[in-house]
């Protein structure tokens, strides 16, 4: 796909890989549908975009909020092309300790909310022959841990959900993937490891995913980049 002129919609996009994700599409020439609960971080990052792009402030989490963006990026730029389904929660523990109302929601974003970004998006695109869909997976996806159960499940589900869109879109010009990162410093990530008491380990930069995703999307109208794992180069998972 040729990015240029393109309108990318970006969920999770006031910090870490959606941040960096914007910057790297921007400077691709593409215009910019970002959102996320923070305004004030969005503000100021469109502020260093190249290009242009339009805001909304909200939580993913709620049902409408996938048709207000693909609205969005046909009021501002006439259509919409790619849906980056990155935003994310983290709420690990074990039985003893997880905050149930915080998986509770864990499970809303990182699950209930791509797969109706996805179904509204992949409607659309479908009815133009063209897109791409991208959803940000995780390599907890297939690890399986005493205190991540939950976040790996719901990964898991996420990947399995991806590919049998991918398989419904085969022929249409629809393009489905995901892109699991591994350790990748992020808010999210030091929170997590601050809160485990240990020091990071190896860790991406955003940067590199982003980079990645950029990378997927480039690809030839032929070729789609069903999962692409993503490692630092000292884990060894």
């Amino acid at each position: 796909m040729e990015l240029n002129g393109k309108t990318v919609v970006l969920t999770g996009a006031s910090a870490g890989i959606g941040a960096a994700t914007a910057l790297e599409l921007s400077q691709a020439g593409c215009n910019l549908v970002l959102t996320s609960r923070r305004m004030a971080k969005l503000e100021a990052l469109a502020a260093t975009l190249p290009g242009p792009s339009a805001l909304l402030a909200a939580d993913i989490a709620e049902a409408g909020v996938p048709e207000q963006l693909l609205a969005l990026a046909k009021e501002r730029f006439g259509r919409a092309d790619v849906v980056i389904n990155n935003a994310g929660v983290m709420a690990v523990g074990t039985m003893d300790t997880i905050d149930l109302d915080a998986v509770s929601y864990m499970i809303r974003v990182n699950f209930e909310a791509v797969v109706r970004s996805s179904y509204v998006f992949a409607r659309e695109f479908r009815g133009q022959s063209s897109g791409a869909i991208i959803n940000v997976s995780s390599i907890s996806a297939y690890l399986i841990s005493r205190a991540g159960g939950v976040y790996g499940g719901l990964k898991h589900a996420l990947e399995a959900f991806t590919q049998s869109l991918r398989i419904e879109l085969a022929g249409t010009g629809v393009k489905v993937g995901t892109i699991a990162p591994g350790s990748t410093s992020s808010e999210m990530f030091d929170k997590m490891m601050a809160a485990a008491k240990v020091e990071s380990p190896v860790a991406l930069d955003p940067h590199d995913v982003a980079r990645a995703i950029r990378f997927m999307l480039e690809q030839p109208d032929r070729a789609n980049i069903a999962r692409l794992a993503l490692y630092p180069q000292g884990e060894a998972h």
